[in-house]
């Protein structure tokens, strides 16, 4: 029973790591000239990392790939792009919010999945020593995000001074 638990455990979070790649992906494209473009390209570049480090986890405990997790962790990140934000053609300062607010979330569950391995590593034979660098890593990318996201924020949220005044994390950045 355990093991069958595991299996649906690890494949529910490659399944959130396939829509934290897209969407991370997604950000640092959408925001390469903002002031913030290089820090959302390295954390995308990591997410993609992490993603294929669970991929190797599972191999390493012989748990298989539930594609039909990853293809629903696919199509839950294209479903974000049916998100109302006030505007019907382009893009709003709100996209930008509610984006990295469900990377940041996505980012805690990934820091859970750390945590929980780091518990089983001694019983599962995992190195302790790379899931305690995944667990650092995933912390500074919940504090990059979670900086950028509080600039939408005040962005999206914040009166300008004057009608047009340049936005850090503007729509169109």
């Amino acid at each position: 029973m355990y093991r069958k638990t595991l299996e649906i455990y690890l494949n529910d979070h490659l399944a959130g790591a396939t829509t934290g790649q897209h969407v991370s992906r997604h950000l640092a494209e959408r925001h390469r000239h903002s002031p913030y473009g290089g820090e959302l390209r390295r954390v995308a570049d990591e997410i993609a990392e992490d993603r294929q480090t669970l991929l190797r986890l599972l191999d390493a405990l012989g748990v298989p790939e539930h594609r039909h997790k990853v293809y629903a962790g696919r199509l839950a990140e294209k479903a974000r792009l049916f998100k109302l934000n006030g505007r019907l053609m382009r893009r709003s300062a709100l996209s930008s919010v509610v984006e990295l607010e469900a990377l940041r979330l996505g980012i805690e569950g990934k820091t859970l999945l750390w945590q929980t391995l780091l518990q089983l590593a001694r019983t599962r034979e995992l190195d302790e020593t790379q899931l305690k660098r995944l667990l650092d890593r995933a912390r500074r990318q919940a504090e990059t995000v979670d900086s950028v996201r509080r600039s939408a924020a005040v962005a999206a949220f914040a009166p300008s001074r004057r009608r047009g005044t340049s936005r850090l994390l503007s729509a169109d950045a």
